[in-house]
């Protein structure tokens, strides 16, 4: 039985403990992207617009408010910083079951309290990110960010099934009741953390002077800048065309919505897979597999607009799985075992703001393209401008020669 607990979990007690408040987050996070536009839709006459704009409420604070994030998880100690966020998700998230479960929720209701959840997770994202080195040995990183990718990839795969179940048996209102509950869970274990202190002093100078030096951390490093423009690209260039186009594309030739619910299925099969792969598979140069890995990846769009058949996409669409687990994976690896630890929540925040928060930007603007030029057009299009920008991050000697972690004999923190 011990074998089968990973070895990261079993070493590293704090890491455990912060794992064990995660994961039934993590899933309930990924529930409720499923039950919200649900719960939007049973508010007696509300339509597709108002789900967009309960949706954009969550985003928009994220956009605006993290960078703001990533100097004060810098400024303050990131478990504090943390458990802030968990508890005022907390908070919003069981105000939005009592007005759903009571009747009285009104979508300027949800509108106001997404906002509020969206800042706070602008907050929690950075503070996350640089509180694992403070958690985890050097040399186990790479691991303790497989099993969390493993905990999201399984959530993706289950999330639909187990929100789709929830809203029948408890209802909307019930299934976003658990989630405020999860968050809940992940406060009680997150007060009950006991990281390592820093090895470096809080940064100095007010905020501008702060949010001005993680710009300089950033662009002073080629392997920073150049993997997150690559990222950028993949997120905006790439990503619509498995939201957006593809599901067009199905609908129009394959049969509609099961059909491409196989393809969806497949990328989350292939996705575990990958962080079962970085969970056991030390690599020597993390972040020149991330770029190969990246560069699989983009290839997303062209395995859409060839595939002969859904079967065949499917597969294809596997493969880019394991490749994105293994990217992401990799990537956040090597910034919590190379960027100062003073600084590496502001750094963060930029990845955060520059491919999540870009996002939209892409979905919003695939359909039209794609309505002007064709489909399929598209869809090469967004191959010729992914797939050489992630070849060219093996360009950079810095990318290509970046080392893991190296090991430390010492403890991550005490139990």
């Amino acid at each position: 039985m011990r074998s089968l607990i990973p070895a990261v979990l079993r070493e590293e007690p704090q890491f455990a403990r912060y794992f064990a408040g995660q994961a039934l987050s993590m899933v309930g996070d990924r529930i409720t992207f499923v039950v919200v536009p649900f719960a939007v839709l049973s508010i007696p006459g509300t339509d597709a617009a108002d789900v967009g704009l309960v949706s954009a409420a969550t985003l928009v604070p994220f956009l605006v408010f993290a960078l703001a994030g990533g100097v004060w998880a810098d400024r303050l100690p990131r478990q504090r910083v943390m458990l802030v966020s968990d508890l005022v998700r907390f908070v919003t998230q069981a105000l939005v079951a009592g007005l759903l479960l009571s009747g009285h929720a009104q979508v300027w209701h949800l509108v106001a309290l997404m906002a509020v959840f969206g800042t706070a997770d602008a907050f929690f994202a950075p503070a996350a990110a640089g509180l694992m080195p403070l958690i985890v040995s050097p040399d186990r990183l790479q691991e303790a960010n497989g099993l969390r990718g493993l905990v999201m990839s399984t959530g993706l795969v289950a999330g639909p099934a187990l929100a789709g179940g929830l809203i029948l048996l408890v209802g909307s209102g019930g299934a976003i009741a658990l989630d405020a509950l999860s968050f809940a869970v992940s406060a009680v274990f997150l007060a009950r953390l006991k990281p390592r202190a820093a090895d470096v002093a809080a940064p100095e100078g007010g905020f501008l002077a702060q949010l001005r030096a993680g710009f300089t951390e950033v662009v002073s490093r080629s392997w920073v800048w150049s993997t997150l423009a690559a990222l950028s690209i993949y997120h905006v260039v790439v990503l619509p065309s498995v939201y957006v186009l593809g599901p067009v594309l199905a609908e129009q030739e394959f049969g509609g919505a099961t059909s491409w619910s196989i393809v969806v299925a497949a990328f989350g099969v292939g996705s575990i897979m990958g962080d079962v792969l970085a969970m056991r598979v030390r690599m020597k140069r993390p972040l020149a597999v991330a770029a190969a890995a990246l560069s699989v990846a983009a290839c997303q769009a062209l395995i859409i607009g060839i595939g002969p058949t859904i079967p065949v996409i499917a597969a294809l669409e596997a493969v880019t799985g394991v490749a994105v687990s293994l990217a992401f994976t990799l990537w956040e690896t090597s910034l919590q075992a190379h960027v100062p630890q003073a600084s590496l929540s502001r750094v963060s925040s930029y990845d955060y703001l520059l491919t999540a928060g870009l996002m939209p930007l892409g979905l919003a603007v695939a359909g039209p393209v794609a309505q002007a030029i064709g489909l399929r057009p598209t869809l090469y299009a967004m191959t010729l401008l992914a797939v050489p920008a992630a070849l060219a991050l093996l360009t950079i000697p810095a990318v290509r020669h970046l080392p893991a972690p190296a090991p430390t004999p010492t403890p991550a923190a005490s139990s």
